[in-house]
């Protein structure tokens, strides 16, 4: 089986993170969004993807050019962004039949085989994939009748227009036919253009509601979310590390002297090495190759890989950059530090 991976966002929403890489690239607990997105894939044997990238490229297929997942990738580059629906038109060859599309920045658990099984059922021609959520403006809405078919449909309403707490999760399941109703090198949006232009022409769209986890990490809350919640174990994904005890994640080649203290929920990466006195609280995350000083408390921060922290360091609710260097008795608060290689003096 097939499978289309959106991943040419810029990622606005989520600046500062994303100056230097893709949304999709943002990690999560030692890998980023998309390495999960391909795992989730492989489980429910899709074994081929096409991924559209526009935004940093070189990052994404930098990272997977030795991929040894065992799916085999097709990047689809994207001079000028084509839209969500341009996107897969111009990889239409690569289809040849029922195919998935996934966003690469959403993190989720959903049993891909039921949500086929539903599209098959129906044999609609597209299944959106929906969510019950409390958070609704930032999100796509729909409306269905009993069967599940979608009456209507707003992208990003405002307040105003909120009628219903289902929203559009960015995963599709399409027949090769939709093809015919997406126009060529032009850009094509599903839930602007696509999803009206169906209705419209009286073919019959489904929405499947999903049970499992969802969210999307495109802006710094649900990012941060996201990371909690797989400490929370409420979003079931593979942790490539070892789990010591309990809620802790902790890898075996990381090195913590006897007197850091360690609270779960948190992980701790590869080569990660954690000096004496120092406190690590609940939700912290530290990425591979970080290197934590004496007496540093780490508290609800976010730490990529190769940072630097300096001794009697605080970090609350804080997220820093890759191969940055926080130096001694700094105090940071609701913070996010990003430009690469900063001295925070």
């Amino acid at each position: 089986m097939k499978a289309f991976v959106l991943a040419a966002g810029i990622g606005t929403r989520l600046r500062p993170l994303t100056t230097d890489v893709p949304k999709t690239m943002v990690p999560i607990l030692g890998k980023p969004a998309l390495y999960y997105t391909f795992l989730h894939l492989l489980k429910y044997g899709f074994n081929s993807a096409c991924v559209n990238v526009h935004y940093r490229s070189e990052v994404i297929t930098n990272y997977f050019k030795n991929n040894k997942l065992g799916i085999d990738l097709k990047f689809s580059h994207e001079q000028k962004l084509l839209g969500t629906a341009g996107a897969i038109k111009k990889n239409e060859s690569f289809f040849d039949e029922t195919f998935v599309v996934m966003s690469g920045d959403g993190l989720t658990d959903i049993n891909l085989k039921k949500a086929l099984e539903f599209h098959r059922q129906k044999k609609s021609i597209a299944t959106i994939v929906l969510k019950k959520i409390d958070l609704r403006f930032e999100y796509g809405i729909a409306v269905t009748d009993k069967t599940g078919q979608i009456k209507s449909f707003v992208e990003k309403p405002y307040w105003g227009d909120v009628f219903n707490d289902e929203v559009n999760t960015g995963i599709y399941i399409f027949e090769p036919r939709i093809f015919d109703f997406i126009p060529k090198d032009k850009f094509f949006d599903f839930s602007k253009d696509l999803f009206p232009l169906l209705m419209q022409k009286r073919e019959k769209i489904y929405g499947y509601c999903m049970d499992e986890y969802w969210t999307d990490i495109g802006n710094i809350f649900e990012y941060k979310k996201g990371i909690f919640d797989v400490l929370d174990g409420k979003v079931k994904i593979d942790l490539d590390i070892d789990k010591n005890s309990g809620d802790k994640y902790i890898s075996s080649s990381a090195k913590i002297d006897k007197t850091a203290k360690i609270q779960g929920p948190c992980y701790i990466g590869d080569k990660v090495v954690i000096k004496a006195g120092a406190n690590i609280k609940p939700y912290s995350v530290i990425s591979s190759n970080v290197k934590i000083g004496e007496n540093s408390l780490i508290e609800k921060a976010v730490i990529w890989e190769a940072a630097k922290i300096g001794e009697n360091v605080k970090l609350i609710n804080t997220i820093v950059g890759s191969n940055i260097l926080i130096t001694n008795q700094i105090t940071l608060f609701d913070s996010i530090i990003m430009e690469e290689k900063t001295v925070i003096a």
